[in-house]
């Protein structure tokens, strides 16, 4: 399905869901239910962002971008670091820039990756001050 149909049928959607509201006496605060649905993000928009969140779901992945937090570093330190074989973090790491989740740069035939940008290290940082609450 194209991008305009998928609009046109989440702005029906809307409108329904709007309507249904109205109509509904059970609902306790339908003008924030409506504006809700109204300013809901598209659902491709949402399925991207738990895509996104999936990848954050590997423990392997999470303890390769906390090897990344500070540090540049080839596949194989990051191997050493965690026990691996060159393989599986080559692996992760391929997802993880897919992802656009860490970046690398080539010197020589060394390849180094870090973490893409200061959004991955605030994502991280969230996720642990929510597990200190």
């Amino acid at each position: 399905m194209n991008k305009g149909v998928i609009k046109d049928m989440k702005e029906d959607t809307k409108d329904n869901i709007k309507e249904e509201i109205k109509n509904n006496e059970i609902v306790k605060n339908g003008e924030a239910a409506a504006n809700v649905a109204k300013n809901m993000p598209d659902d491709e928009y949402l399925y991207d962002l738990a895509d996104l969140f999936r990848i954050f779901g590997d423990t392997t992945r999470i303890r390769i971008l906390y090897s990344l937090f500070d540090n540049e570093l080839c596949v194989g330190d990051i191997s050493n670091i965690l026990g691996m074989s060159q393989s599986s973090v080559s692996h992760q790491l391929r997802i993880l820039k897919d992802s656009k989740l860490v970046k690398f740069r080539r010197d020589g035939k060394s390849i180094f990756y870090s973490l893409d940008d200061d959004h991955v290290r605030s994502i991280l940082n969230l996720g642990m001050e929510h597990l200190e609450e």
